[in-house]
């Protein structure tokens, strides 16, 4: 009996068993085919969900896709306007490049123009210096000598007034000799003036035409004209006195000073100096005035007036030397006034400048005698 129990508990157990076994392989089949179920659905779930990423990015992509399409443009217009600008900035610094180099190629002409003018003006310069300073030694040498000359024209001038003075007196001695001996005397002296003052003339007029030359290389064209004129005028006096014949003015009945000495002279020789006085100034204020005008140093004794003096001789009854010599008086005076545009010595009237009446007696001395 026991036997049996335990063979029925043994079969029961192991039916217990099978069961079990067969239960749990069923469990396990059912847990498998959910587990590939929940697998699929996942699966399928996660395709959705991928799909519907698919379509959003889809979505996203169509609408993006313009402002993409903006924004690539856009980028491209910044990209094709940056290479714009680069390629206008390096056409700029090129030009700019060009401009300094051709301002630098400018700069440099410049410059050298600058030198060479800076070069030729030290030229002209040294130039005009030498010629100023051999101009100067001719100047000099020429003063020299007409200083020489005319201090032997002073001695020639005084020995032939002690002459002429000897001639009348010896004629008042000897009154009923006087109409004969004492005239041809007298008109043998105005013919010896009359010689030597063409002799003087043809040097003159060469040194005038040296002047003209000296002027126009100086640039002093208003002392040129002036020159011009004063020539002109001595060649008229020339002519004028080609034809010279000589008359009789009278006894001398004025008395004229000089050097602190009195001498005699006839009316018209009176008048003459008058004249020679009136006439240097006219042509002294000409001249300063000129010279002023050309901007030139105060320098009288230099002007061809001066040097000159026999403009407007013309009568031979007083010797050209004196002629000169008050010619140069009122010259100096009047190129004073001229140069510094005042009438301290003379006045203007009637379109031309004369000498006051006051200076005239005080360089003169002239005294009428009977």
């Amino acid at each position: 009996m026991n036997r049996n129990f335990l063979k029925k508990l043994a079969a029961t157990s192991m039916l217990s068993a099978a069961l079990l076994g067969t239960t749990t392989v069923v469990d396990a089949q059912g847990r498998r085919q959910r587990v590939e179920e929940t697998q699929a659905e996942k699966e399928q779930r996660q395709q959705e969900r991928q799909s519907r990423r698919q379509d959003r990015q889809d979505q996203q992509r169509t609408q993006q896709a313009p402002r993409q399409n903006e924004q690539q443009q856009a980028q491209q217009q910044r990209s094709e306007q940056r290479r714009q600008d680069e390629q206008r900035q390096g056409q700029e610094r090129q030009q700019r490049w060009e401009q300094q180099r051709q301002r630098e190629q400018q700069q440099a002409q410049e410059r050298q123009r600058v030198q060479e003018q800076q070069r030729g003006e030290q030229q002209r310069q040294s130039e005009e210096r030498q010629q100023r300073w051999e101009q100067q030694r001719q100047e000099q040498q020429r003063q020299r000598e007409q200083q020489d000359q005319q201090r032997r024209s002073n001695q020639d001038w005084e020995q032939r007034r002690q002459r002429e003075q000897q001639q009348q007196d010896s004629g008042r001695r000897q009154p009923g000799r006087q109409d004969n001996d004492g005239q041809r005397q007298w008109e043998s002296i105005q013919q010896d003036r009359l010689n030597r003052y063409r002799q003087e003339m043809e040097r003159r007029q060469n040194f005038g035409y040296e002047r003209q030359r000296l002027l126009e290389q100086q640039r002093r064209r208003a002392q040129l004209r002036y020159q011009q004129r004063y020539l002109e005028r001595l060649r008229q006096d020339q002519l004028r006195l080609q034809n010279w014949r000589y008359n009789d003015y009278g006894p001398s009945n004025y008395r004229y000073r000089r050097g602190g000495s009195y001498y005699d002279t006839n009316q018209y020789g009176a008048q003459m100096l008058q004249r020679a006085v009136n006439d240097g100034y006219e042509q002294g204020y000409r001249a300063g005035q000129a010279d002023r005008e050309d901007g030139w140093g105060f320098s009288p004794q230099n002007a061809y007036g001066y040097e000159d003096a026999s403009y407007g001789y013309d009568g031979y009854y007083v010797d050209l030397n004196e002629y000169q010599y008050y010619f140069r008086e009122g010259f100096r005076r009047g190129y004073e006034d001229g140069y510094y545009s005042r009438s301290q010595y003379g006045r203007y009237s009637n379109g031309k400048w004369s000498i006051l009446d006051a200076i005239l007696q005080q360089v003169l001395g002239l005294q009428l005698i009977n």
